[in-house]
């Protein structure tokens, strides 16, 4: 397949898959091996990709939360900041310490599918919870930590980060469009810093490039991930006000059982 249908291809889906709670790297991992067609994946051309699309999905929040990030600065809003600082303590220690271990992760399309059942229990059970009472400025310190750990968890591909932490602050009685709000506001050094360390890794002397990735397909995708994810997460707030999100645990559950399906068969 060309280069550049297929990076475009992946684009579209890190744009959706990153703000729907439905997991972009799970996603990634089981349509780039079926774009693949059953060949082996060129050493760090994942994580070349991986960087590349979450550079431009990161420019989508702060394209739809610019404004809400404008105002915590002009504020001096230091209690969210520490709050966003706490929660991304947990993915930041995990993601450091057992990068190694995580990484083959992102080339299993078995893991996708286990991660994707994961989030559909997640989704689904957060439907049954009552909104609670915690906004994310005045977020107390175990909640945001919590929020934190259920990030953390989402370092496994199919576990998605933003279904994942929105469930974990609505089950831990944060209100619900604040818990969307501070999901997203912690995804910026969670997203920024992952990319900045795999940015690192690939920089190093050494270290095998993907180039059989040419630069302007690279460019492309970054645009379409921009692109599609704005329009992605501004209909997911939508959703999160209108209390839809366990539909995607539906689709998630189905999407798992079929990937781990098609493994046992043998694709």
């Amino acid at each position: 397949m060309n280069d550049y249908v297929r990076v475009a291809i992946l684009a579209v889906v890190q744009g959706i898959a990153e703000f729907l709670p439905i997991s972009s790297s799970g996603h990634l991992v089981i349509i780039d091996e079926l774009l693949r067609q059953g060949k082996e994946p060129i050493e760090n051309e994942a994580m070349t990709l991986n960087i590349v699309l979450h550079i431009g999905t990161l420019g989508s929040i702060l394209i739809v939360y610019f404004n809400r990030l404008k105002q915590v600065v002009l504020e001096a809003d230091w209690r969210l900041c520490a709050s966003i600082v706490l929660a991304s303590v947990p993915a930041g220690v995990i993601g450091i310490c057992f990068k190694k271990k995580l990484e083959p992760m992102f080339e299993s399309a078995w893991v996708a599918g286990c991660g994707l059942l994961v989030t559909a229990t997640l989704l689904i059970l957060s439907q049954w919870v009552r909104p609670g009472q915690f906004s994310e400025r005045k977020l107390p310190w175990g909640i945001a930590f919590l929020v934190g750990c259920f990030q953390a968890v989402a370092l496994v591909p199919g576990i998605s980060r933003s279904g994942s932490t929105i469930s974990g602050g609505l089950l831990s009685g944060m209100q619900r469009e604040s818990a969307g709000t501070f999901s997203f506001l912690i995804a910026i050094p969670a997203v920024g810093g992952a990319a900045f360390l795999d940015g690192l890794k690939l920089l190093k002397p050494g270290a095998a490039q993907a180039e059989s990735i040419p630069t302007g397909a690279l460019v492309l995708g970054m645009v379409i991930s921009f692109v599609v994810g704005i329009v992605a997460l501004r209909l997911l707030l939508q959703l999160i006000s209108k209390q839809r999100l366990h539909y995607f645990g539906y689709y998630c559950l189905l999407a798992g059982s079929v990937t781990l399906l098609w493994k046992v068969l043998g694709h």
